[in-house]
């Protein structure tokens, strides 16, 4: 019986690589990869660090209660914004969210006691920017002995913001419930009503009960 010989392969259909093949896909898994490299060693989470940690600055504009100006570039912008970690200050007049029950007086305070004066930046070198790229800080007036967003816990003029974790987040939430059992600052006349949306959904969760 005859038995032809086995047909070798043709070279026109032997596998290309991969790279050859797929030139979408690999180019997509390697802009994933220098995507990742970029974000884990972004401004945001070193430079910022070096650039800010423990440096006294000069704040040249106050925004409201919890935002504000230092004297230092950032990017294209002449200053730097600072956002306060694990507070918030009820909003002022010409917000996006418009007036808020004591947020006159907080940005009031805040301008008092800050435009002007000389603080010294602390960060995480974890978290450094919130969503808005600003700059996340806990800040010491040089002549305080404590960090100016206590302060404005202790005062009444911030709630403690319990929406995201931070180190000194224990801390200020235990310096709200004094303030708060007290009556201190924006607690003194205090209903559901006159607190933040993000406040008011958490406070229905614990069953709130006006101070």
């Amino acid at each position: 019986m005859f038995f032809p010989a086995r047909a070798q392969p043709s070279r026109s259909i032997v596998m290309a690589p991969i790279w050859r093949r797929r030139p979408v896909l690999i180019a997509g898994v390697v802009l994933l990869l220098v995507g990742g490299f970029v974000q884990f060693f972004s401004p945001s989470s070193v430079d910022d660090f070096e650039k800010y940690h423990n440096r006294v600055f000069t704040v040249v504009q106050v925004a409201d209660g919890d935002t504000f100006d230092i004297d230092l570039p950032d990017g294209k912008y002449p200053d730097t914004r600072i956002r306060l970690w694990g507070v918030d200050t009820p909003e002022v007049a010409g917000s996006r969210d418009g007036a808020m029950h004591f947020g006159a007086e907080a940005s009031a305070f805040a301008k008092e006691t800050l435009l002007g004066a000389k603080v010294r930046v602390i960060l995480s070198r974890k978290d450094t920017r919130d969503k808005y790229n600003r700059l996340l800080a806990y800040v010491e007036p040089v002549d305080d002995d404590i960090s100016f967003n206590e302060r404005l816990i202790r005062e009444g003029y911030a709630y403690a913001d319990w929406r995201f974790d931070h180190p000194l987040k224990s801390q200020f939430k235990r310096a709200e419930r004094k303030a708060r059992r007290n009556r201190v600052g924006l607690w003194a006349e205090s209903s559901l009503d006159d607190m933040p949306a993000w406040r008011r959904r958490m406070e229905r969760e614990l069953d709130y009960q006006a101070p």
